[in-house]
């Protein structure tokens, strides 16, 4: 089973079983790791903006028009920059490592 890594934002460094076919969104939330991910998913915030390492952006899908859109409201906003939700888990990606930004912004809450 492949592992991802994630970088939370006090630096620590906490790595879990990613099963295939999972978003980063669907396997933070499930080990218990903070990430909002306000629309569950459904590509219509920026809440669940994570930070790819350098080493790994190369190897994912190019982000879609609607990701863009969205990666354009997130806070902190980096050049590896893609949406937790968008990352599907897949042997390719075995020990993926993604860094929690320093905040997120909730365009949907007023």
């Amino acid at each position: 089973m492949p592992k991802v890594t994630f970088i939370e934002r006090n630096g620590a460094r906490r790595e879990f079983d990613a099963p295939n076919g999972l978003s980063l969104l669907e396997i933070a939330h499930k080990y218990g790791i903070d990430i909002e991910g306000a629309c569950e998913g459904s590509l219509a915030c920026s809440t669940c903006h994570v930070v790819v390492e350098a080493d790994w952006f190369d190897l994912l899908p190019e982000a879609t028009e609607d990701e863009e859109d969205m990666l354009d409201l997130a806070f902190g906003l980096t050049k590896t920059s893609r949406l937790g939700c968008q990352i599907i888990m897949s042997e390719e990606l075995d020990g993926l490592v993604v860094k929690l930004p320093a905040g997120t912004r909730n365009m949907q809450k007023g």
